[in-house]
């Protein structure tokens, strides 16, 4: 007779495959054109707002493409919430002049601007139907980054994020063929990031990591173990890059951290909803705010308005192995003090703003936005209803 053991916790399956071939460090874009070359000689160069030229990172890729006999065609202006318009017009570019590779250059926003536009020029109908969900992503100009922002994990992942103004939509999908070729991750790069947008961009790590070790279901205690070093190296360095902004070791560290906050590693066999991003979402397509400041004024409130009996032993777990808080304490002090320890991070030590008062949103589309963002999360780490993040987002004001 056979007997189930007891205490055995049953994990998922899954599959992992990222063939994202990343070059890191200084001195990588010396690779640049062999890999462009690879995917054919028409080049669509893609950025936003111009950045790139005043660190002289336009100059460098422009000057490379064309001595190696590429044609180059571009696309700048794409957004920080990158806008459906943006992947409208690249895609049309990608058709007329049949470009073989999209070359970003850039943040999350303009890599996920160019997937978008890749799997566009392979599809007949509008692009936002990929958005959306009403077509499926069967194919997608190869894309290749380099990354000069650390964030969203963008340059290593199947993921992308666009808004549509005209619907107040902002929406995110994970699709296979989205995958980028190749990415360049040069910390220096970085250097000239703003202390502002170091802080957003970090909280949006630490929150793509929160999403995954806030789980109702078991999982590989490694996989725990690695969100909370990463979780700790995102406190550990974002102080320092906002300081000291050339400063190699923790650019470096910010930036590999982005990249495997969300290249699906740290999901194992997870397949529960994500809470913060989706609430976050409805802020920036009604109010085009910064993602991460979006999540630095939700994620407090959302980790107090779901902590309880049930969720108290992962909120302890966190405020142990992540803030190092004393494990003889009871367990509510612990997940109380653990929650206040992630606030005084993003408000005292990164210094963005910690309620949607201070930045001019109010309550007026609460309703509507939390109608949309319940939608998905029926399994979520603590499911929520409308009403419930409603309650969330009065919470933030």
């Amino acid at each position: 007779m056979q007997t189930e053991a007891v205490g055995v916790i049953k994990l998922n399956s899954f599959t992992y495959e990222i063939p994202t071939k990343v070059y890191f460090g200084q001195n990588q874009l010396g690779h640049l054109v062999e890999e462009l070359k690879k995917f054919g000689k028409k080049v669509l160069l893609t950025y936003g707002g111009g950045s790139i030229k005043k660190i002289g990172l336009y100059d460098t890729v422009v000057k490379a493409v064309k001595e190696a006999g590429l044609e180059l065609y571009e696309l700048s202006g794409i957004e920080p919430n990158p806008r459906v318009s943006s992947v409208r017009e690249g895609a049309k570019i990608c058709k007329e002049e049949g470009i073989d590779v999209i070359l970003a250059v850039g943040g999350g926003s303009v890599i996920d601007c160019s997937k978008f536009i890749g799997a566009g020029a392979k599809y007949d109908g509008d692009p936002w139907d990929l958005s959306t969900g009403d077509a499926d992503v069967i194919d997608c100009l190869p894309i290749v980054t380099v990354l000069t922002l650390s964030a969203t994990g963008s340059e290593m992942n199947c993921g992308g994020v666009i808004s549509n103004p005209e619907t107040c939509d902002k929406i995110g999908r994970m699709c296979t063929p989205l995958l980028p070729k190749v990415s360049f991750l040069d910390p220096t790069l970085t250097y000239t990031v703003s202390p502002y947008q170091t802080a957003c961009g970090s909280i949006d790590i630490f929150s793509h990591i929160c999403e995954c070790y806030f789980a109702p279901e078991k999982d590989l205690s490694m996989l725990d173990g690695f969100m909370e070093v990463l979780l700790k190296t995102v406190i550990r360095y974002a102080p320092v890059a906002m300081k000291e902004p050339d400063n190699y070791e923790a650019r470096a560290n910010l930036m590999w951290a982005s990249s495997w906050a969300l290249n699906g590693f740290i999901d194992g066999g997870k397949t529960h909803a994500w809470s913060c991003h989706p609430i976050e979402h409805e802020l920036s397509a009604y109010y085009d705010i910064t993602h991460g400041l979006g999540l630095a004024i939700i994620t407090p409130r959302w980790m107090k308005y779901v902590l309880n009996d049930k969720t108290m032993p992962k909120f302890v777990q966190y405020g142990v192995n992540v803030f190092n808080i004393d494990p003889a304490k009871a367990p509510r002090q612990i997940a109380e003090e653990a929650i206040r320890r992630t606030e005084q991070f993003f408000y005292d030590t990164l210094k963005v703003k910690s309620t949607l008062t201070e930045i001019g949103i109010g309550d007026e589309n609460f309703t509507i936005m939390a109608k949309k963002a319940s939608r998905g999360l029926a399994n979520a780490f603590v499911p929520l209803k409308a009403d419930e993040v409603k309650s969330i987002l009065m919470m933030c004001l």
